[in-house]
């Protein structure tokens, strides 16, 4: 089953998600849900179980950001310019469902696939080792984690319950570097991270919609 692309709040957009994951539970599905979506106004979505102590929400407040809890666990994001996308499916549904990590890797793949067809090569990141508390996700890489040329593009995270799993992730489009850092408070090094307007200036985000509203699902 597939969502087309809509853009919504962040408390409605991780209403939605959640609401997929039980429906999904409450109707026990067999096939996947693929769903994609964006954001307005700009919002921060924090991990399960982050303390938002680091964030200034009046800061927020006078440049229109939201703030959002995620059902997923993981650091803080910006979603601003980017394509996010979530995807349901029973742990059986894989053929490595029972491995957190294999799981991510299966799921991903879908992504992978579709990048390759407009020629963005992405591999699965490796355990990045940080210096000191890390807030913003996007600095963080780990083997969830897709990057292009060694930076990172599409961050991901899951949620499991009762058999099934929800896995969302941010598509990075553009970014602000100045707003990053004043939001996190922490220097964003364009080292780690890339974006599909820095890769390809001529791909536009109703590309990259365009692109994945027809992948296969599996």
């Amino acid at each position: 089953m597939f969502i087309p692309y809509e853009v919504r709040t962040g408390l409605e957009n991780m209403q939605i998600d959640s609401d997929l994951l039980e429906g999904a539970i409450k109707q026990q599905i067999k096939e996947p849900i693929f769903r994609l979506y964006g954001w307005s106004p700009a919002c921060i979505s924090l991990g399960r179980n982050q303390k938002n102590d680091f964030l200034d929400e009046e800061f927020l407040r006078e440049n229109n950001i939201d703030i959002v809890r995620r059902l997923t666990g993981g650091r803080a994001l910006l979603h601003d310019d980017e394509i996010t996308y979530s995807y349901v499916c029973p742990v059986s549904y894989l053929q490595n469902g029972e491995n957190v990590t294999q799981s991510y890797k299966e799921i991903s793949r879908i992504l992978v696939d579709a990048f390759k067809t407009i020629e963005i090569e992405l591999d699965f990141g490796g355990v990045r080792k940080t210096r000191g508390h890390i807030d913003y996700c996007m600095l963080v890489s780990t083997g969830a984690d897709l990057c292009f040329d060694g930076r990172k593009l599409i961050g991901s995270a899951q949620f499991r319950k009762e058999g099934y799993i929800l896995q969302h992730g941010s598509i990075l489009y553009d970014y602000k570097t100045k707003l990053l850092e004043k939001i996190f408070n922490e220097n964003v090094e364009t080292s780690s991270i890339v974006c599909i307007k820095e890769i390809n200036p001529n791909i536009s985000k109703q590309d990259i919609i365009n692109l994945l509203s027809n992948v296969n699902c599996m």
